[in-house]
């Protein structure tokens, strides 16, 4: 947010920012905490996605699967916040794969106007961790696993030939 940059800039004019520690202190000194998430672990998150272009991997990741699953391969994925689980989400319905951004949306688009689907869901519902999982993988609170099958829509070889 605009408070938290204006608050790392203005710690940065006093003295140089060492550790983590010190950022944390910096947004927990300006944004309220809500609820049990303290608010730099927040932070930090939006950090590290933005650094690591997590969820831009996540999107090229998904947009090779049809190319790269053999009919009725399974394509597994696990999301930990709710951006990721947006794109998987968006992704695995029917009509998900035309709003993919990548270049194989247009043939995509064509397969499910023609109600051809690539892949076929066993499930609409994310598959989360039980109360034993948790306890002993507290880490596994927030992850959300959703699974789909491929299906028998020939994608590949129309795929290469848009990289001709």
């Amino acid at each position: 947010s605009r408070k938290i940059a204006k608050a790392i800039v203005e710690a940065r004019a006093e003295t140089p920012i060492e550790t983590t520690a010190q950022l944390a202190a910096i947004v927990r000194s300006v944004v309220r905490k809500t609820s049990d998430t303290d608010p730099a672990t927040k932070t930090f998150q939006a950090l590290r996605i933005q650094v690591n272009d997590e969820l831009g991997e996540l999107e090229r990741a998904l947009d090779q699967s049809p190319r790269l699953l053999r009919e009725g391969g399974r394509l597994i994925v696990v999301t930990f916040h709710s951006l990721e689980d947006r794109i998987v989400k968006k992704f695995m319905r029917p009509s998900g794969h035309a709003a993919s951004r990548h270049d194989m949306a247009a043939l995509v688009q064509q397969q499910e106007e023609a109600g051809l689907h690539l892949f076929d869901l066993p499930t609409r519902k994310a598959v989360l961790a039980n109360a034993d999982e948790i306890r002993r993988n507290p880490r596994a609170r927030s992850a959300k696993m959703r699974w789909a099958v491929r299906n028998t829509v020939p994608v590949a070889q129309a795929y290469e030939d848009i990289h001709d």
